[in-house]
């Protein structure tokens, strides 16, 4: 479990992680052999409600988990990715290569980061350094040694600049990109699909950098950064106490669990 006083504690329970976490799904699709780990090997198109939320549970148990809940994910998390192979160009590669590993968690805290900060959540340049630092954690879950993940916004942008030539669109990352904005679910969920397509799937999109959104090829909603902020402020008048009721409730159970003096708040960051 992070500090209850850490960037992290308090920057995750932000209702925008939702949106920059699809957007880190549209980001991460860019890479060929990540992209192609996950459309050959998930089942993402026949449970996306699951898919979404097995992605969103591992990344809120790294924060809000007990330790030995971490370590138990951690574990599984490493023991899938070693049995999983992909092929692009006639080559088989493993899921658990380190550049492939380390594409993901870049991807991640780089959206989280970013996406957060358009939304106006509002954090110093300092704080985002600490919040590159913090993650490092994160990355170590999967398998990657934190040395060598970057932990500041200095590091991250030489990552990104090393790393975009190697990007491009395929067509794994047209399934993902038609994926996300219109996953193919069942039931009472469908009839909610035109209005997810428009309040999430093109706006987490939209916030891609600029460079991500040239190499996807289609076009954002003009002043995205306004409508996240609206769809922002909107979140924020659900009152806490139900925004933490919603899956998987990480969060929920770390307050139960050590008191309500580690409810997060933009006020404790450090």
């Amino acid at each position: 479990m992070l500090d209850p006083n850490s960037v992290s504690w308090q920057m995750h329970a932000d209702p925008t992680m939702w949106i920059a976490g699809i957007a880190s799904l549209y980001l991460q699709a860019l890479h060929p052999k990540a992209v192609a780990g996950v459309v050959q090997n998930s089942n993402f198109q026949a449970d996306p409600p699951g898919r979404l939320k097995r992605t969103a549970d591992f990344v809120g148990l790294g924060v809000y988990g007990t330790d030995e809940e971490i370590a138990r994910a951690a574990a599984r998390v490493r023991a899938t990715h070693r049995s999983l192979r992909g092929v692009v160009d006639g080559r088989t590669f493993r899921v658990d290569e380190p550049e492939l590993l380390l594409w993901v968690h870049c991807s991640e805290v780089y959206c989280f980061e970013t996406v957060l900060d358009r939304a106006g959540y509002g954090l110093s340049d300092r704080q985002k350094d600490l919040y590159y630092a913090e993650q490092r954690f994160a990355a170590s879950l999967v398998g990657l040694h934190p040395d060598e993940v970057p932990g500041s916004r200095r590091e991250m942008a030489g990552y990104f600049e090393r790393t975009r030539p190697d990007l491009r669109r395929t067509a794994d990352s047209d399934v993902i990109y038609d994926f996300l904005h219109g996953p193919p679910v069942r039931g009472p969920l469908r009839h909610g699909l035109p209005l997810y397509r428009v309040l999430v799937g093109h706006l987490a999109y939209s916030v891609l950098p600029g460079w991500a959104l040239e190499l996807h090829g289609r076009a954002p909603y003009a002043h995205a950064d306004r409508w996240l902020r609206i769809m922002r402020r909107a979140a924020l008048l659900v009152p806490g106490k139900i925004r933490r009721l919603a899956p998987p409730g990480h969060l929920r159970r770390a307050i139960e669990r050590e008191g309500r003096q580690v409810t997060p708040s933009r006020t404790k960051l450090p």
